[in-house]
């Protein structure tokens, strides 16, 4: 009655707007009463930020975060309930750094929240939380751009609710250290089912099958932020890599120590007697044209140690991806990344290393403990065993039986090589990766054992390598020694096919023209030689020199595939990552880029984001998907490293590796193979905690990645409605070696 004499005073015109209004609050009430999320009703949740997304590219300030700073550069420690340093007892506080490092700790400790006090989860210092790992436990920094927890969709519109899941943590196999779990080389059921271990089958690649890893790495006990670069070349804090085996295993080598709470890198090595750095400088006095980080820019150091090599051939601007498998030379990789450095978990076993062909300026090996001339190693192998039976011939007076060796020695040689060569074994074949690996013209550095000894064992294994490296045109620069005696040889690549075709014998052959696609990805050692000749029908000139190089007109056709790609997208690409870099990332983002040491760009393309940041004091290892066009070539050429991967699959690297992950337009197509929490849980990994993911997308997909970030209580800030900043934080489920 009431509504009915209010209405009469309404004129026949308003009264049916009046009506709708009315309507459309009572639903709108009761929508809200019995669904109280704030997403529940997207235009009701941050109609500006709404409104702006119709504007994607409208330059917004970044936002205003309380930065709180700590009085002590280095953060607290991360404990379990019963502390302990790992070798049973207390150690002495660290020495404090030097000022530079101090400062850059100390702006270290300011772009992040600081753990809490002894006896407090980190959850119970976020901004907005629970102890439900199905709710939001993270606080959001910075502008929300209308995004809810659990909404999917974009326009305010309801599409489909993301399950955020239940984080526990991984289960792993016997004898897999939790803490330094990788699903693709710790699948131990796998590896125990493997019926031959000579090639090194056990340290390749055996990802899990679906349903994939969807669980959480914990953390060491009390692990703390790394020790900041410049400092952290030198040395890291014992508590995030504790594994002390390598300072017992090589204590007279000088590869590591520990001093306090700290594994201190003196820079030595197993032939590194002065030091790397002698060492570096007597590589460049016995071959001159070397001219470190001009002429020479990218170089793989294969079987790399604790990567000292690498870590100060960066004094001389060469970046170097240093490689070696995850063996009982505990945590070679991890030393080497903990302490700033390039480095990636590999072996030459049976299958390719992820790198495109004619890549690298350098290869070096020193002690590396690869048989190159292994199994059926082609001539080496037939030298080897002609070598013992005359020896055996010589030694027994067997007159007859050397006279008719040594008469049928050059038949004999060729029939053996080519019976071995078509049994199919190996065939030399590691070798023949590091050929296919080396840019022509390229030098590879050998220094090893056979190289200066004179037992029988070290002789046979040279006359072997001097055979094969003749069957693969490689000449021989220079064979010297150091003031130590320790031996070393350089050979080259050659820069053309002449060679290869002028040889008596063609094994081991060219590989064929018309074998397809050269991508590495799962694929076997070749048995074959890569022509000189590049697939476009040109030489391969060696690049100019560094850093011009970076900004080079470049090949246009990737050595991999037949992919052809436009100078002028090339230009564009790198032009526009210039400027997105220097007026969004480094001015608007929450990230403390000081603090920023290992980078992973996550879809590198051309590698235009790892050439913006050239002049950071960081590093990018550019990551080129197996299912993207294949750019890692240009990437080469331009004097930055990377690999092939499978986002579908966890990265060959230890857990918290990385300080920025960055993930560039690929997260949508990716979730159309894998799912989204299974890449979650990869990036959580490889992430350090404090440290940064970037994800660039379309704001429907960063609405899918926002609440599951959230629910690993990372601090998430969405800029311009295209970038989801996202800061890990030192939770794991139940709290477990999270407490400081």
């Amino acid at each position: 009655m009431a509504i009915s004499s209010a209405l009469s005073f309404l004129s026949d015109r308003k009264r049916p707007i009046v009506v709708a209004v009315t309507l459309f609050i009572l639903l709108s009430s009761l929508f809200l009463l019995f669904s109280p999320a704030p997403s529940a009703l997207p235009f009701f949740f941050s109609p500006s930020s709404h409104l702006a997304s119709s504007s994607p590219v409208a330059v917004s300030p970044p936002p205003e975060t309380a930065i709180p700073v700590l009085a002590d550069p280095y953060p607290p420690e991360i404990t379990n309930s019963v502390a302990s340093d790992g070798i049973g007892n207390r150690t002495a506080d660290p020495p404090r750094p030097d000022s530079h490092a101090a400062a850059a700790a100390a702006s270290d400790v300011a772009a992040i929240v600081p753990q809490p006090d002894h006896g407090t989860p980190p959850g119970a210092t976020e901004a907005s939380g629970s102890g439900s790992n199905n709710e939001s436990t993270a606080g959001v920094s910075g502008e929300r751009d209308g995004l809810g927890q659990g909404v999917v969709g974009g326009g305010g519109g309801v599409e489909e609710r993301v399950e955020v899941p239940t984080w526990e943590l991984c289960q792993v196999g016997k004898g897999v250290e939790a803490a330094d779990y990788i699903p693709c080389l710790d699948n131990v059921k796998v590896v125990k089912a493997l019926k031959s271990l000579r090639h090194m089958e056990h340290r390749e690649r055996h990802c899990p099958t679906a349903p994939r890893p969807r669980c959480l790495v914990p953390l060491p006990s009390r692990y703390r932020r790394p020790v900041p670069w410049p400092r952290s070349r030198d040395m890291i804090w014992y508590n995030n890599v504790p594994h002390p085996k390598l300072v017992e295993y090589k204590k007279d080598q000088n590869w590591v120590r520990k001093s306090g709470n700290y594994f201190v890198f003196p820079g030595g090595g197993t032939q590194f007697k002065n030091g790397v750095t002698a060492y570096i400088r007597f590589i460049e006095q016995i071959l001159p044209n070397i001219q470190w980080g001009t002429h020479t820019r990218t170089v793989l150091d294969v079987g790399c140690g604790v990567a000292s090599f690498g870590g100060y051939l960066l004094d001389r601007n060469v970046i170097t991806m240093s490689v070696a498998p995850k063996d009982e030379h505990e945590a070679q990789i991890q030393f080497a990344l903990e302490r700033g450095i390039p480095a990636f978990l590999g072996v030459i076993g049976t299958q390719k290393l992820p790198f495109p062909d004619n890549s690298f300026d350098v290869i070096h090996c020193a002690r590396c403990r690869v048989h190159w001339y292994a199994d059926g190693k082609y001539f080496g192998h037939c030298y080897i065993r002609l070598q013992l039976f005359l020896s055996y011939s010589r030694q027994h007076d067997s007159l007859i039986l050397y006279t008719i060796f040594e008469c049928g020695l050059c038949g004999m040689h060729t029939f053996l090589v080519k019976v071995i060569y078509y049994l199919g074994h190996a065939g030399g074949k590691p070798l023949l990766e590091l050929n296919r690996l080396l840019r022509p013209g390229g030098y590879y550095i050998w220094s090893a054992t056979p190289v200066y000894r004179k037992d029988q064992r070290d002789v046979e294994d040279w006359n072997a390598m001097v055979a094969l490296t003749k069957s693969i045109c490689w000449r021989t620069v220079v064979k010297s020694r150091d003031i130590n005696k320790i031996g070393v040889v350089i050979y080259q690549k050659p820069i053309s096919d002449s060679c290869y075709l002028e040889r008596k014998n063609s094994e081991p052959p060219l590989c064929a023209e018309n074998d397809g696609s050269r991508s590495p990805w799962y694929t076997p050692l070749d048995s074959c030689l890569i022509s000189a000749v590049s697939s476009s029908g040109g030489g391969n000139s060696w690049p100019i020199s560094w850093p011009e190089r970076l900004n080079m007109r470049h090949s246009t056709m990737s050595n991999n595939s037949s992919t052809q790609f436009s100078q002028e997208n090339i230009d564009s690409d790198t032009s526009n990552w210039k400027d997105l870099v220097s007026e969004v990332y480094l001015n608007e983002f929450a990230v403390n880029w000081s603090s920023v040491r290992n980078v992973m760009d996550m879809n590198a393309g051309f590698g235009g984001f790892a050439a913006s940041l050239i002049h950071q004091p960081l590093w990018v290892m550019n990551v080129v998907p197996t299912d993207q066009p294949d750019t890692l070539p240009i990437i080469f050429n331009r004097g930055l490293i990377g690999v092939y991967h499978d986002w579908c699959e966890s990265f060959n690297t230890y857990p918290r590796t990385f300080d920025l992950l960055h993930m560039s337009y690929l997260l949508e197509g990716l979730t159309n193979r894998c799912h989204i929490i299974e890449v979650a849980a990869e990036i959580d990994r490889i992430l350090r905690p404090g440290r940064w993911f970037v994800l660039r997308e379309k704001i429907e997909v960063i609405r899918k990645m926002d609440p599951i970030l959230r629910s690993l209580h990372y601090k998430t800030t969405v800029i311009r409605q295209q970038f989801l900043v996202a800061t890990k934080s030192f939770w794991r489920p139940g709290n477990t070696g999270s407490q400081s």
